[in-house]
């Protein structure tokens, strides 16, 4: 009930300006975590998809709200098991935008992120939730770029850097699965999508 709050409020907010354009985008993840020194873990393929809302306004600044839904998390493998720890986040990036041109934007700013979903899918230990492990809300930094080919198309690149630790700390001398970071780990993710300018 909370989530579906958090959003109904964003699109009434989006929907306040006397003008916006709207967006919509789809694209894939590689996504890992870092600082995880001493944990050995590769990067994971997701995917993600979303909307945006701006202001219709064709200035050079402006702003831009985004909804997006994103699968993160990281492949791992221990000397027992292999497997991948699948992390899905609503993300809500609030970002400035610089239009350089109609064919060129940049895009940096803040994000929020919920966790939505934690499960691990493992040869040594089956499969099962995660979240008792990782923290429900991470918040972060984001950067990228997208291009306008033609009419309402765009396709981007971003970067997402986590400044909040994703996973919970582990107890002292307790029980905590071999594939979770003791250490703090933060999500890193870079996103290439495509998507249409309504």
């Amino acid at each position: 009930m909370k989530k579906l709050i958090i959003i109904l409020l964003f699109l009434l907010h989006a929907r306040l300006h006397a003008q916006f354009g709207i967006g919509v985008k789809a694209g894939v993840n590689f996504a890992n975590i870092k600082d995880e020194a001493g944990f050995n873990s590769d990067s994971r393929t997701g995917y993600m998809v979303g909307a945006y809302f701006a202001p219709g306004a064709k200035k050079f600044l402006s702003f831009r709200s985004e909804i997006i839904l994103s699968r993160q998390g990281y492949n791992y493998k221990t000397a027992t098991n292999t497997g991948n720890v699948n992390l899905d986040y609503l993300l809500l990036p609030q970002l400035f935008v610089l239009k350089f041109s109609k064919l060129v934007q940049v895009h940096a700013g803040v994000q929020g992120a919920f966790l939505l979903n934690a499960n691990v899918d493992s040869t040594g230990s089956g499969s099962g939730s995660l979240f008792d492990y990782f923290k429900r809300f991470d918040y972060g930094v984001v950067g990228g770029a997208e291009i306008f080919p033609f009419m309402g198309l765009f396709i981007g690149a971003r970067i997402n850097v986590s400044l909040n630790n994703a996973n919970q700390e582990a107890p002292l001398g307790g029980s905590w699965p071999n594939f979770i970071p003791r250490v703090d780990a933060k999500n890193n993710v870079v996103q290439i999508y495509t998507g249409w300018r309504f």
